[in-house]
């Protein structure tokens, strides 16, 4: 669905995360990325402009960053390990533990709607950020 938005080729636009190898053309050039390895820090939450309107441009954009300030309180609190694993199970269907994404109103492997926690918690400004179609 997102590859057919940009109209781009699915592999195009796979991404596994901002510290991966694997991204998207337009992580490549994050200012996020750029800005939090000149100044040596892991989170933006750790910045002292935190938060920044670069930030708050990024976060109003697309659905999938409904909960940056959420996510950004609990690095901070319980650390990313922590954090990452409460995401994994944020995002995993509740019946078959498919891990599914903010764009996945239906489980991917099962159907089950809606197909995980963020996207139940969510469900209407992912609505509301979603790119209309031509």
């Amino acid at each position: 669905m997102i590859a057919e938005m940009l109209s781009q080729s699915v592999e195009a636009i796979k991404c596994e995360g901002c510290r991966s190898d694997v991204r998207t053309s337009y992580c490549n050039t994050c200012k996020m990325l750029e800005c939090s390895t000149k100044k040596g820090i892991d989170f933006c939450i750790e910045c002292s402009d935190y938060p920044c309107e670069e930030l708050k441009q990024f976060q109003s954009v697309l659905p999938h960053r409904i909960e940056i300030w959420q996510s950004q309180a609990r690095i901070k609190e319980v650390g990313w390990e922590q954090w990452y694993r409460e995401m994994a199970q944020h995002y995993s269907c509740p019946d078959c533990g498919t891990m599914n994404s903010a764009y996945d109103r239906a489980c991917r492997k099962c159907q089950t709607t809606p197909s995980c926690e963020y996207v139940r918690i969510n469900t209407e400004g992912i609505i509301q950020r979603l790119p209309k179609r031509p």
